[in-house]
């Protein structure tokens, strides 16, 4: 017997608490990343898996000495058409998915053979179970479910490293001539008017900067898939919950004012010592000439190195804007497992010609991953 069998209990517990002490400490000491955060998956649980008419699927595991929590797998069962998936908590907002647990724990978890058979049979019965936007392979979920290999997305995440001082930033990321030419845009904008750049600080510049964003995307998404999501009302209100439950620590919306009047705004994640975007907005209408976007990000750098931030992730998407400042694409990936006769021809499906892929696609419902939150 190894001597990691019987170390770990597994259960289902669709009830669990996200805001409880020992989750949070769990998530603390955990490689798991800003988007397994205690407030955003609260917010998620909540807000959002009641709206899409997901239901919760919350694998706890527990050491057996001690009954302490040692990881989680926050997932949902989601019916999309005839097939009934499971899924990681994303609904389409979280770009980095991840077991809540460190490394080691994950590694003596894997050595567990009864705890891992036990997980496997908690989580049927399923036709498809999908876990894409995995950031690296430190741990193996496919292992963990027994699941085929992974496979790469045919998208990247994308973040630059920050080095203090500012100028030295960039000029290690920007270069010479896109740092002349953002030069120019900033003496153009600042000709227009008083402009000023900030953290909202209280719930009414938060709710300021959230309806212009919702304001400013709303025309420029209609177009592409089924639109932006902050134009769901549910979508608004988990975003504007988490910008404003996180102020100050776990999230900053940045604002960017014209004469008083927002006219960009940026809201990111906290995590450690990184800034991860995750939604962005501006006015294009009236400040595209001036590189209002490119401005903004400038801004948000700026801002992080001040603070002593070191990385500035753009998360997930091949936005060719992300390269101009020093952006690196790290590749995505995705684990798939069929659970039945109907999972496993979809899955074929997926994968033969262009038509059938489509047709595939609209029986699961595999919906973009989430719609752009940069500008191009």
């Amino acid at each position: 017997m190894n001597k990691n069998d019987d170390a770990f209990d597994v259960c289902i517990d669709d009830a669990f608490d996200f805001l409880s002490e020992e989750y949070v400490k769990l998530f603390e000491g955990s490689d798991a990343t800003a988007f397994q955060h205690p407030l955003w998956l609260d917010s998620l649980y909540r807000k959002l898996a009641p709206a899409a008419s997901a239901k919760p699927l919350v694998v706890a595991v527990r050491h057996r000495a001690n009954r302490s929590l040692a990881a989680v797998l926050p997932m949902l069962r989601v019916r999309r058409g005839p097939m009934r998936t499971i899924e990681f908590a994303d609904l389409r907002v979280s770009d980095y998915l991840s077991p809540v647990c460190s490394i080691a724990t994950f590694t003596n978890l894997l050595q567990d053979q009864r705890a891992c058979e036990r997980l496997r049979q908690v989580l049927r019965p399923f036709d498809l179970l999908r876990i894409p936007k995995l950031l690296d392979a430190r741990m193996p979920i496919e292992n963990l479910l027994g699941a085929p290999h992974r496979s790469l997305m045919d998208t990247n995440a994308y973040a630059t490293v920050l080095v203090a001082p500012f100028e030295q930033w960039q000029i290690n990321a920007m270069g010479k001539s896109y740092q002349k030419e953002l030069a120019k845009k900033w003496r153009q904008i600042h000709k227009k008017g008083t402009l000023t750049f900030s953290c909202c600080a209280d719930s009414a510049s938060v709710g300021e900067a959230m309806e212009t964003m919702r304001k400013f995307r709303g025309p420029r998404f209609h177009e592409q898939g089924d639109g932006d999501l902050l134009q769901r009302p549910e979508y608004f209100d988990f975003y504007s919950s988490v910008a404003l439950r996180g102020m100050g620590s776990f999230t900053r919306l940045y604002a960017m004012k014209m004469d008083g009047k927002v006219i960009a705004a940026a809201l990111g994640l906290v995590h450690r010592d990184s800034l991860l975007v995750v939604m962005t907005a501006f006015d294009v209408e009236g400040y595209k000439s001036q590189s209002i976007g490119a401005l903004t990000f400038e801004s948000v750098a700026k801002d992080c190195i001040e603070r002593g931030g070191r990385v500035l992730d753009f998360t997930i998407g091949d936005e060719p804007y992300k390269t101009y400042f020093g952006g690196q694409p790290t590749p995505m990936s995705a684990v798939t497992q069929a659970g039945s006769a109907a999972g496993s021809l979809a899955l074929f499906a997926l994968k033969q010609a262009p038509w059938i892929k489509q047709a595939a696609k609209r029986v699961t419902d595999f919906r973009p991953v989430r719609t752009s939150t940069g500008t191009r």
